[in-house]
Order: structure tokens, then C-alpha cells, then sequence
């Protein structure tokens, strides 16, 4: 039978766990309340321990503290007010948010469904997308590392003498956060959000105290404070917008966590919560700094009474190893997503919930950000330090975002271009700024996360590079699929009982797996399936479009498998669930044969020799497709290939 005269069959399965992709069982188990919950403990644990050290150093970059000068503190705080509004509030509250990719939210996702509405779909968007990844993974090791010192730092307040113990502590706290991601977040994860919203209504209760007593902060609400202060001292404004930025690192989080918690429960935690006590804190601040002129080191801590100064330390270190535990999780899905979408090489993947399928842990990836994040610490040591690494990657972040955001503004929400230009134009405008201030303190520490991200978007772009010039080298040898059943036709091969599955990446080629099984061994199963996989760019694939069959001939068919990038491929159940395979194959009779390619570099390749062997070292560093496929150890047959790139 030609291939063109086949009938496509398409059937539904369930994959694992997953029935409807990783965000409906999450979302159907949990009330609206509950979720809510959720997304304070999750969603803003990063932006909720800001205050620590955000207003801090905006102090110490102006100098206003020293100079006990009412309206230079006020002028901070109105910035920080404002940027709250307009970065959060506003563009990821009110915009980002309604940007949703089936449900699920974050880079990867934006960069998706950017590429999709556009027609050729260009390669800026995939390298914005790259970049916007690279850049999160490095916020990803500043984060753990800023916020628990900042929170352990809180102990030279308590007693001054604890001081050499921070860093051992902050240490210690760090490893123990690493070692526990194995065992899950399934069963801590039930009172983030409790213990995250003690901390809120704590920190705003503190705040408020010091507001009683010195209201006039509350001027701060008005715009023009700040602007009068940037327009005063524009000699330090650069210097002082990167410190302000740090009150709205983590907003990003609103984003990545969409698919968790979906957009409504997300908005309601900010403004019912978190945006007013993170103001009434930052008022609090600034009142006590005003009260107490010239002689405020920690603001924070300092303005806490004495009973309540060590609950506060241990609050805080534990609202910060959440926080931490948010940007982790976010790690392990992003490199998730980054490793279906070809992005990465496949690394393994433990699941640690039988009921949410999002909670994944990667060792790899658990070791190298325990390892980056201990290395910081143990660098910078104090808090103060690390601030001027962070802040870059997170403006980076942003910046991207709105790119991407007014793509989807102009193809799929269809606004017209002067709508665009006066609603994203401003946002663009305010991102760039702060990215720009955040890259002056690039000699200080800011070059560490660009440094780190910069290394990643190589590896994702040799990695990317590398395949293509892998498919390549093996696609100029392999023979149409219509063509070699004409050749098996003639050469009437010996059949034997059983099925045989041949994985390939090219839906028209035959696989090298049964070019070289057909070689060696001299004969063809009872029953062969082709078996393409594929991912697709939404997050979830409903479940009628997941597998498309052909049949060639008796002895063979062609089956396309494709997942979304939120989801967990697992082949065997997949075609054990596809009725019209199910009643062809036995599954516990059946053989999974895999091309295994050595690869070699070559002087000739399309890449400098060293990059063929940084992509040469990704692959064989990749997981096993046998584990990561989830393939039954005892039915696989590796036939082996060298290449040249």
C-alpha cells in the first residue's frame, strides 16, 4: 500500500497520571480559596522577602539615610511604590498574565505562542526565547543565595557576636534545601503558603506600627516625589533605579506559575495580601529610618521590637527558603520544557508526586544549582555584595517579556499598532531603564548571572546547532520509507513472530535502527511499527491528536507520538492505550530498537572543532532515551552508528 493511500487513525490515551496535560489535575483538586493560598506561598514568595534588603540598599545607593533627609527618603519610597505598580501591577497583573499558552505561563511558553501566530516563524523569537531561559536560570542560582543570607544576617541583630556564624548557617540551610528536593515538594509544599502569608501579615503589622507614628511617608503615594528625586540627583539615579529594582525581583514568578494556579487566584493573592503589605512594610521602613536619622544600618530588623527581633529572623529565613524552593521548582521546569523543545540534552527526571505531574527532580541540575549557589555564598559573603550581582538577569527577564508580549499583543489579541505603542511603548521604556541601570553594576558582581547565562544560551545554541548538523550528516544516507518497503518486497526477508518498534526522528526516512537490524540479523518481525516523536509547541496535546497512524503493508506502519512540552513521554503506556496498536502489539512481547550514534568531530564540520566537542560532551552526557522515554530495559536493542559532524 503507498503510503499516500494509508488512513490516518487517531485514538485517545492517557499518559501516566496526566489526563488533560500537567495544570488541570492541579487545578481541579484544589478550591479557589486553597489556591489562592497556593500562589501566596509560591508565586510571591521571592517578591515577599524583598524587603529585607531592598530598601536597604536603595538607602545606601543615595545616601539618604547619612544625610537624615526627609524628602530623599520619601523620594525611595514613592520609587519603589511605583515600580511595584507599574512592573507588577500593571504589566504582569494586568497584561503578562492574560498571556497565557493553553494555560501555562513562563519564557518558553511566551516565546511558543509568539512563533505560532507568526507565519514563517522567526528565529528572533526562538534566540529572545533562549536568552529569556538562560537569563531566569541565572536568577535561579542569585536568588537562594541572596535571600536565605540576607534572612541569616538577621542574627548579627539579635546578637552581634553571632556574626561568624552566618555564613556557616547560611550554608548549612543551602545544602539542607538541595538534599531535601529529591524527596518532593508534595508534602512541605502544604504550608508554604500558610507560612507565607504569616510572614505578609506580619511584616505589613510591623510596618504599620511605625506609619502611626510618622504618617507624612505616606506622601510617598505621590508619583511626583520620585520623579523629583531622580530629576535632583540624576548624577546617582542610574545607581539608585538599580537598587529600587530589586523591591520587584521575582515578579517574574506571577508569570512561570500561571499554569499552577491560573491568572484569577494569582491577582486576587496580590491585591488582597501582598501589594498592601509589602507597602505598609516599606512605609514602615521609611518611618523609622526618619525617626532615627544617621544611625540605621538594617532597617528592616532594626525596627523590630526586641521580643519580636529572633521570631523575625527565623520568620524570615523560613519565608526565604521558600522563596528559594519557588526558584528551584521553576529551574527544574524550565529545563523541562527547554529539554522537549530541544533546547537541552535529556536529563533524568525523577517524579516525586503520583498525582501532580508538574512536581519533577532533575539530580544533575539539583547539584549544579547547590553547587553555583554555595560557590556565590562562600564569595561574596555578605548580602550587600550579592545585591549587585542580582538585578540584571530579572531586568533581562522583563524586558524580553514585553518583546514577546507585543507580538501576541499585535497577532492574537489583535490590537491595533497605536494601541500597542501607547500601552507596551511605556513598559519598554521602564524596563529598559532598569536593565540598563541593573548593567552598571556589571563590574561589581553583575557580570556572575550574565556570565552564568551566557553560558547557557552557548550550550542551548550548540546543542540546537549540533542536532542540525547531526539530521544532516545521517539524513543524506537514509532511504525513503516507500522505497525500502519496494526494496523488502523483492527481497522477501524472514519473518518472525513478534513486534518490532523503530524510533526515529525523521517522519519520510527509514530509521537507521532497521537499516542495520535488517543488516545484521536478516529479518523482519510479524509486525513493525515506525515510531516518530514529536513536540509540539503547546504545552498539553489533547488527547485525540496525540497519536497519528498510517499502515504501509501488512508487515508495516508508521505512528507520529506527540506530547506537549509540559508533559512526560512515556511510550509504552502511550501505545498500549491506542486501541488499533494495542490489539496489533503486545506490549510484553514487543522490541524497541534505538539508534545509537557515536559521534565524532570533524575539522570540515559546520562548527569550530572545540564546539563539536562541547555538543559531542552534552551527548553523552544526555539521559538514557531508554529512561527517559520510560521503555522497558529488557526490550530494547541499541544498534550503533558513527558520525562525523
Amino acid at each position: 500500500m503507498s503510503p499516500r493511500t494509508g488512513r490516518r487513525k487517531r485514538a485517545s490515551l492517557t499518559i501516566g497520571t496526566i489526563e488533560k496535560g500537567a495544570t488541570k489535575p492541579f487545578r481541579s483538586n484544589w478550591n479557589f480559596p486553597v489556591l489562592v493560598l497556593g500562589a501566596i506561598g509560591v508565586v510571591y514568595g521571592d517578591i515577599g522577602t524583598s524587603p529585607i534588603y531592598a530598601f536597604r540598599e536603595a538607602l545606601s545607593a543615595s545616601g539618604a539615610n547619612a544625610d537624615s533627609n526627609g524628602p530623599q527618603v520619601i523620594g525611595l519610597l514613592s520609587l519603589i511604590v511605583w515600580t511595584l505598580m507599574i512592573v507588577v501591577t500593571m504589566k504582569y497583573v494586568g497584561l503578562v498574565l492574560k498571556a497565557d499558552n493553553k494555560g501555562e505561563g513562563g519564557t518558553l511558553s511566551l516565546m511558543a505562542l509568539a512563533r505560532n501566530c507568526l507565519i514563517k516563524r522567526p528565529v528572533w523569537v526562538l534566540v529572545i526565547g533562549i536568552i529569556g531561559a538562560s537569563l531566569f536560570i541565572g536568577d535561579a542560582i542569585i536568588t537562594p543565595a541572596i535571600s536565605v543570607l540576607s534572612a541569616v544576617e538577621g542574627l548579627e541583630i539579635v546578637a552581634p557576636h553571632l556574626a561568624k556564624w552566618v555564613l556557616p548557617t547560611t550554608l548549612a540551610v543551602i545544602a539542607a534545601l538541595f538534599f531535601v528536593q529529591r524527596f518532593g515538594t508534595a508534602r512541605v509544599a502544604v504550608i508554604f503558603g500558610p507560612v507565607t502569608a504569616v510572614w505578609f501579615l506580619a511584616i505589613g503589622a510591623s510596618g504599620l506600627s511605625h506609619i502611626l507614628q510618622a504618617p507624612d511617608v505616606l506622601m510617598a503615594l505621590n508619583p511626583q516625589y520620585g520623579a523629583q528625586f531622580l530629576i535632583e540627583n540624576y548624577r546617582i539615579s542610574i545607581t539608585v533605579l538599580g537598587a529600587v529594582f530589586l523591591a520587584v525581583t521575582g515578579a517574574e514568578a506571577l508569570y512561570v506559575d500561571l499554569g499552577h494556579f491560573g491568572r484569577k487566584p494569582i491577582a486576587l493573592a496580590w491585591f488582597a495580601l501582598v501589594f498592601p503589605c509589602l507597602l505598609l512594610n516599606y512605609f514602615g521602613q521609611g518611618a523609622f529610618v526618619l525617626a532615627h536619622p544617621g544611625h540605621v544600618d538594617h532597617p528592616f530588623f532594626e525596627m523590630q521590637p526586641t521580643w519580636a527581633l529572633l521570631p523575625m529572623v527565623l520568620l524570615a529565613t523560613m519565608a526565604t527558603v521558600i522563596a528559594s524552593q519557588a526558584v528551584i521548582s521553576g529551574t527544574f521546569s524550565l529545563v523541562s520544557q527547554a529539554m522537549h523543545l530541544n533546547l537541552l540534552p535529556r536529563f533524568a527526571v525523577h517524579h516525586t508526586s503520583e498525582t501532580q505531574p508538574g512536581q519533577i527532580f532533575m539530580p544533575q541540575i539539583n547539584f549544579l544549582l547547590f553547587l553555583a549557589v554555595s560557590i556565590l555564598v562562600l564569595v561574596f559573603q555578605k548580602s550587600s555584595a550579592l545585591s549587585a550581582a542580582y538585578g540584571i538577569t530579572v531586568s533581562g527577564q522583563m524586558l524580553l517579556t514585553t518583546i514577546l508580549l507585543s507580538v501576541v499583543a499585535l497577532k492574537i489579541w489583535r490590537w491595533r499598532p497605536v494601541v500597542i505603542i501607547a500601552a507596551l511603548l511605556p513598559l519598554l521604556v521602564v524596563d529598559g531603564t532598569f536593565f540598563l541601570s541593573n548593567l552598571a553594576k556589571f563590574a561589581e558582581g553583575g557580570w556572575v548571572p550574565l556570565a552564568i547565562s551566557v553560558f547557557m544560551a552557548f550550550l542551548m545554541q550548540t546543542w540546537i546547532s549540533g542536532r542540525k548538523l547531526l539530521a544532516d550528516r545521517t539524513k543524506g544516507e537514509d532511504i525513503p520509507l516507500e522505497r525500502l518497503f519496494e526494496m523488502l518486497a523483492k527481497t522477501d526477508p524472514t519473518i518472525v513472530s513478534g513486534t518490532a518498534i523503530f524510533l526515529t526522528n525523521d517522519v519520510e526516512t527509514r530509521p537507521t535502527a532497521l537499516f542495520h537490524s535488517l543488516k545484521h540479523f536478516k529479518v523482519l518481525h510479524q509486525h513493525n511499527v515506525v515510531l516518530t516523536i514529536k513536540t509540539s509547541s503547546a504545552p498539553t496535546v489533547p488527547d485525540v491528536e496525540k497519536i497519528v497512524l498510517r499502515r504501509f503493508t501488512d508487515l508495516f506502519s508508521h505512528a507520529t507520538l506527540t506530547f506537549g512540552y509540559m508533559e512526560t513521554p512515556d511510550i509504552p503506556k502511550a501505545l498500549g492505550s491506542f486501541q488499533p496498536l494495542a490489539n496489533q502489539c503486545d506490549m510484553a512481547s514487543t522490541s524497541f530498537f534505538l539508534s545509537h550514534r557515536t559521534i565524532t568531530p570533524s575539522p570540515q564540520g559546520g562548527m569550530p572543532l572545540w564546539q563539536d566537542r562541547v555538543f559531542i560532551a552534552l551527548a553523552r552526557n544526555a539521559s538514557d532515551a531508554t529512561e527517559y522515554y520510560h521503555l522497558p530495559t529488557g526490550r530494547v536493542v541499541e544498534l550503533g552508528v558513527q558520525v562525523a559532524i
